[in-house]
């Protein structure tokens, strides 16, 4: 065969493979970070380590965890903590950016300010709010303390006894332990959610809010019917955020209660904490991981399905 037909077919080659050779990096890290991990994790759900090594185990550790006590609170933990942190954070988020969205005076500043809680680490904001309730020299523990205000003997947030349920097992009402880490939750999670839903609202054409003015909407009416069926599709991903932040984060219950006092803080995330790497039950620890797994999808799924609907809508 000639040398040039050689080099015409072998430039040919490399021409057709370029797309390849320029995605292989990346496919190799996704591959490294995120499908072995998980492959890894489903081969160690139905595993147990013995002395002698891995013991294959089937469906076990499934067994063992939802034989646990601990494990359906934590589901009710969980469920309080989602409903309070998303609700309240969403709520206030569209609250604020209605207000942003009058172009008030300092506007830009009030957006620079309110992004602050966004940049900073879990940790670093569970443990700032820790401070604000510690007896004694926390600077919220003059207040909390006083029996004039919390009788009888004033209030400890980090080890109140959680009220009595009203419904069954059903942990409502939550323990002030919980409420202090859904209010701190939604602090920092707060920036994020008003910018997003902020940059909805200014897409809307003032033309159309003006000419619903003119034909004699009230405010009220102008948010209900023209202001939230506009920016729902975002409303729809501000929660899908929210719930999927709030199911898998463990950072802000590690450093602010620590699942306590108790387990009367002890959602999913950080009950998969402490069976991994507290008792080093790691078959245990990711079978859990597999069903927190399978509840982020179906809420990734539920939150395309209502996404795909809005748009057919419109």
């Amino acid at each position: 065969m000639p040398q040039t037909t050689i080099r015409r077919r072998a430039r040919r080659w490399l021409r057709d493979s370029l797309p390849f050779w320029l995605i292989l990096p990346t496919v190799l890290i996704l591959l490294a970070v995120q499908v072995y991990p998980a492959l890894y994790t489903v081969w160690l759900s139905f595993q147990e380590r013995n002395p002698t090594g891995w013991e294959f185990v089937g469906g076990a550790n499934f067994r063992r965890l939802f034989g646990m006590g601990l494990f359906g609170e934590s589901i009710g933990h969980t469920t309080v903590f989602l409903l309070g942190y998303a609700g309240l954070t969403l709520i206030l988020g569209f609250i604020i950016a209605l207000l942003l969205n009058r172009k008030l005076r300092f506007s830009g500043l009030y957006i620079t300010l309110l992004f602050i809680p966004w940049v900073i680490a879990d940790l670093i904001v569970g443990i700032a709010f820790r401070l604000l309730v510690v007896p004694d020299y926390g600077l919220l523990s003059g207040i909390l303390q006083n029996p004039a205000l919390f009788p009888p003997n004033g209030l400890s947030i980090l080890t109140a006894v959680p009220p009595q349920p009203w419904i069954g097992d059903i942990p409502f009402p939550p323990a002030p332990a919980m409420i202090y880490l859904i209010l701190a939750s939604a602090w920092r999670a707060l920036p994020f959610v008003t910018l997003l839903i902020l940059a909805a609202m200014q897409t809307i054409p003032s033309e159309l809010l003006e000419s619903s003015r003119i034909d004699g909407a009230n405010p009220r009416q102008v948010i209900r019917f023209i202001v939230i069926p506009l920016i729902l599709p975002t409303l729809v991903v501000a929660l899908f955020s929210l719930t999927l932040s709030g199911m898998n984060g463990v950072g802000m219950v590690f450093s602010l209660t620590g699942g306590g006092p108790g387990s009367s803080t002890e959602v999913l995330s950080y009950m998969l904490y402490s069976i991994g790497w507290r008792q080093l039950e790691f078959g245990r620890a990711a079978a859990l991981a597999l069903l927190i797994a399978l509840v982020n999808w179906v809420l990734i799924g539920g939150t395309l399905r209502l996404t795909r609907v809005e748009e057919r809508s419109h």
